[in-house]
């Protein structure tokens, strides 16, 4: 009896779903590891194949609309960073799946509201939309202008979806290791020649590298060149910057 009193006293006082979020993303981890494939530094996604089973993903989806917001805040800051990251890869590729097949992201949209206004899951108890996750729960909250390679827009411009779920053990890693591999990718930035071309989400989001970093030269310049006489005089702006077409076809491979 005094057990059970004591079980009671503890449900209501420490509800059970605090406990119960997991951490380590492993359902969603296992889904990236099964669908995402890399061609060197790009990588894709089996969209077909997850629409065929997506039992996986909804139950994915469904534990992250269970946590509430008072358990979220509850979270650790890069527990609650690693949630918001996932939960928009997550929720993005269910917004593909749903529509597949389709030719990029941009085709789900209609004339009145672009795809990333949709409302289309709940999330933190409200209705919600991806841009709602990217720019007022992750950017207005964390100054981290890293985040912008690990949110994926299910494009091939995008920086690569990373083939593991984030986890906020290994979160400060994981960040490095997407926004190496995005600025490493010719295809999108590269300094040649003295010539510095960059992806148009450095011209798009160069506010969140200044106010933490001074400049958007100042943030590439130590990943997208060894020389450290080029490193200083890209950050120091003496170089134009080109920026690179960015391209909003669906990141799959048939």
């Amino acid at each position: 009896m005094k057990y059970v009193l004591s079980s009671v006293f503890f449900s209501l006082f420490f509800p059970c779903n605090l406990y119960s979020f997991d951490h380590n993303y492993k359902s969603f981890n296992e889904i990236l590891v099964q669908h995402v494939r890399y061609d060197g530094l790009q990588s894709y996604f089996n969209y077909k194949k997850l629409k065929e089973n997506p039992g996986k993903l909804n139950n994915f989806l469904n534990s992250l609309s269970s946590v509430s917001k008072n358990e979220f805040d509850s979270f650790t800051k890069d527990q609650r960073l690693s949630f918001l990251i996932n939960a928009y890869n997550a929720f993005t590729l269910k917004i593909i799946i749903d529509n597949y097949p389709v030719k990029s992201i941009k085709d789900i949209g209609s004339l009145f509201k672009n795809t990333w206004k949709k409302e289309f899951f709940t999330l933190l108890g409200k209705k919600s939309h991806l841009d709602n996750i990217e720019h007022n729960l992750i950017r207005k909250n964390f100054n981290e202008p890293r985040i912008h390679f690990a949110v994926n827009c299910a494009s091939i411009g995008c920086p690569s979806l990373l083939n593991q779920a984030f986890r906020s053990t290994e979160l400060n890693q994981q960040l490095e290791k997407t926004t190496k591999g995005f600025l490493s990718n010719t295809t999108k930035n590269r300094f040649k020649n003295k010539e510095l071309r960059l992806s148009k989400i450095f011209k798009w989001y160069a506010g969140d590298f200044e106010k933490k970093f001074g400049s958007v030269e100042k943030f590439i310049a130590p990943y997208i060149s060894k020389d450290k006489i080029e490193q200083n005089n890209i950050a120091s702006k003496k170089y134009t910057i080109d920026w690179t077409d960015y391209n909003w076809s669906l990141n799959e491979k048939k």
